[in-house]
């Protein structure tokens, strides 16, 4: 089958240089791997930017046939270039042309890539996350949050711009270099001091929730992801060890996060667990970092994935959702655990 994995390796191939530009691009080790993984499953590979040129490259590489059925699927891990919301941009191309590719519709980008919608609605299914507001300004008042608080851009991803503060002057500061960086509000939540667990799902009308996984900071003072920080990501245990009751609510907490957020084929999700065993939903990632050691990779390994089986494994997923049967001719999605959040147990999804 003919697969093109769309990335964005530079910023050249735009009109203008217009709005805010991305911070920075995609991994081509990352890439390379997955586009080997996927040639070692027979599949014709093309890779290729997702630019102003995306449209005509696709279709040289995969022209419709007779029955104006698409002759290929696009493996998505296309981040943007410029402007706001960028991830939704090349989904948006690929459906205006009737392309099928892997991940959510630019709708599931958008709300996921909104720490603030993704919050109120997580929120309105009965989900768990940290008490947070809104800031525009350093003088606004905190709202009765309890410090710590992090301090995060609204609609940036990799950790950008996170900051964790103390008391009301380190807040204003903060606030302030946000929007005026950033061009955007400011999340702020109120700190979780506790275990971090990443959960991986994998499916649509069924999900196989893969093992959990937990990051081990050690006797690190800030258990936090910042950027700065990236070079020192902490150890991965996986799976986590945890009690059978609470590894049940993460899964089924995360599984009403992917569908809330109108997330596809494969996502993560990001939890923190207090000091008294409540768990919290900190964001969901729908385009999750498939880098040899990243959680979600890990998990998959300890379900019994090697990396090539994990992404045909996705493109496998993306086929069924769009033509019922799995591009390699087995039907349906795998069963696993699966369900919404009721704070007790699951319920399987149909």
């Amino acid at each position: 089958m003919r697969v093109a994995v769309v990335w964005n390796h530079g910023n050249a191939g735009v009109i203008n240089r217009f709005g805010r530009s991305r911070q920075e691009f995609d991994d081509r080790e990352e890439l390379e791997s997955v586009v080997a993984a996927l040639q070692e499953s027979g599949h014709e590979t093309l890779l290729c930017e997702g630019d102003k040129r995306l449209l005509a490259t696709l279709e040289r590489f995969m022209p419709p046939d007779l029955q104006a059925r698409p002759s290929g699927i696009v493996f998505n891990m296309a981040n943007g270039i410029q402007g706001e919301y960028p991830m939704t941009h090349v989904p948006a191309m690929l459906e205006m042309a009737g392309v099928p590719y892997t991940g959510p519709c630019p709708l599931g980008h958008g709300l996921a890539l909104d720490k603030v919608i993704t919050k109120n609605l997580i929120q309105h299914a009965g989900v768990p996350t940290p008490n947070f507001r809104v800031m525009r300004c350093g003088t606004e008042t905190s709202g009765g949050l309890r410090f710590p608080l992090v301090v995060k851009p609204r609609h940036e991803s990799t950790s950008f711009g996170l900051h964790l503060v103390n008391e009301p002057a380190q807040l204003r500061q903060a606030v302030e270099e946000i929007v005026a960086r950033y061009s955007q509000d400011a999340l702020v939540e109120e700190y979780i001091d506790g275990r971090e667990i990443t959960v991986a799902l994998l499916g649509n009308r069924e999900l196989e929730v893969l093992p959990l996984v937990e990051q081990d900071f050690g006797d690190r003072e800030t258990r936090l992801f910042t950027w700065e920080a990236k070079h020192m990501a902490p150890q991965k245990i996986c799976p986590a060890q945890l009690e059978s009751k609470l590894a049940t609510a993460l899964r089924d907490i995360s599984v009403a996060t992917f569908r809330a957020c109108l997330c596809r084929d494969y996502a993560r999700v990001d939890l923190r667990i207090d000091r008294s065993g409540q768990p919290f939903v900190l964001e969901i990632n729908p385009n999750p970092d498939l880098r040899t050691g990243a959680s979600y990779p890990v998990a998959a390994k300890t379900a019994g994935h090697s990396f090539s089986s994990l992404i045909n494994r996705i493109l496998d997923v993306a086929h069924t959702r769009y033509f019922g049967i799995p591009e390699n001719g087995r039907r349906g999605d795998r069963a696993s655990a699966g369900g919404t959040w009721h704070g007790r147990t699951a319920e399987k999804m149909d």
